[in-house]
């Protein structure tokens, strides 16, 4: 067989694997993206969920040429509060069943409460928490009736304390580990694993769109998206429940908790301040 007429081979399309289907959200760049990425290099067939569809279709394009899966695209905006929804809707109409879920989707602003935009900020809740929770309603009880499957929600260090001048994100990943533990044990006798990445410092795109000014230490203590995708897949494949990756990261959410909030929120603000653009 020539290398042209193999390429050709390779990239035709497959079927769906029944049983290997991952959808995730916010797969158009950073911890999203690379996370898709091992998913179909493992075999998982992929439905990319974002807003850039041109994004999604370049990864969907890879997902098929190098791993030999299927990869579908859905480009729509989860802080409207019917998509979720419809995304449900769409995939039980084309009959394919999720056996993994990640909710990635997110986003954080960094400011002053009071001077933000208020829809700025609700939007960033109805992403962040009230999406990520209607998914997982939608697409939980068909696991825990089949007995197998995975839910991975991405929150953050930032979760474990409260953070002045970014309040919102702060909280909005807060409640996303407690729903991910609590979850966790409801579920834990069903087969099904309900697990939370809580990265810290991360290059990706998220601190240009938080209005984060760049930070030169971020390339010293800041770890690469592969490396915290690569934990998330590990850590939700073996069923663990909180997943810290790094050292230094895991040393801050045990410190944090051994002061009082007041004290911590204070150190955080002072943090926030030297970040403003």
């Amino acid at each position: 067989m020539t290398a042209k007429r193999a390429l050709r081979r390779k990239a035709d399309p497959v079927s769906w694997n029944p049983n290997k289907t991952a959808l995730v959200t916010g797969a158009s760049s950073g911890i999203g993206y690379d996370l898709a990425s091992l998913l179909a290099q493992n075999g998982y067939n992929v439905i990319l969920v974002a807003r850039s569809k041109e994004k999604l279709q370049a990864l969907a394009h890879q997902a098929r040429e190098m791993f030999g899966v299927s990869a579908k695209v859905i480009a729509k905006d989860l802080s409207d509060p019917s998509v979720p929804a419809q995304i449900f809707k769409e995939l039980k109409r084309e009959n394919i069943s999720v056996d993994v879920l990640i909710n990635n989707a997110g986003f954080g602003s960094l400011g002053a409460f009071v001077s933000l935009p208020t829809e700025e900020q609700l939007s960033q809740i109805r992403l962040n928490v009230l999406a990520l929770v209607h998914l997982t309603k939608m697409f939980l009880p068909a696991m825990v009736q089949q007995g197998r499957g995975h839910v991975l929600n991405v929150a953050s260090t930032a979760g474990f304390q409260a953070g002045p001048l970014m309040v919102s994100y702060y909280a909005t990943k807060a409640f996303v580990i407690s729903f991910s533990v609590g979850l966790a044990h409801e579920v834990r006798r069903s087969g099904v694993s309900v697990s939370v990445l809580c990265p810290g410092p991360t290059a990706t795109g998220f601190q240009i769109r938080a209005g984060i000014r760049r930070n030169p230490l971020l390339q010293f203590t800041g770890l690469d998206s592969r490396i915290v995708a690569r934990a998330g897949y590990e850590g939700m494949m073996a069923g663990k429940t909180i997943i810290v990756p790094g050292v230094l990261n895991k040393l801050g959410t045990i410190v944090v908790r051994l002061f009082p909030m007041n004290f911590v929120a204070r150190i955080v603000g002072t943090i926030q301040e030297k970040k403003r653009l």
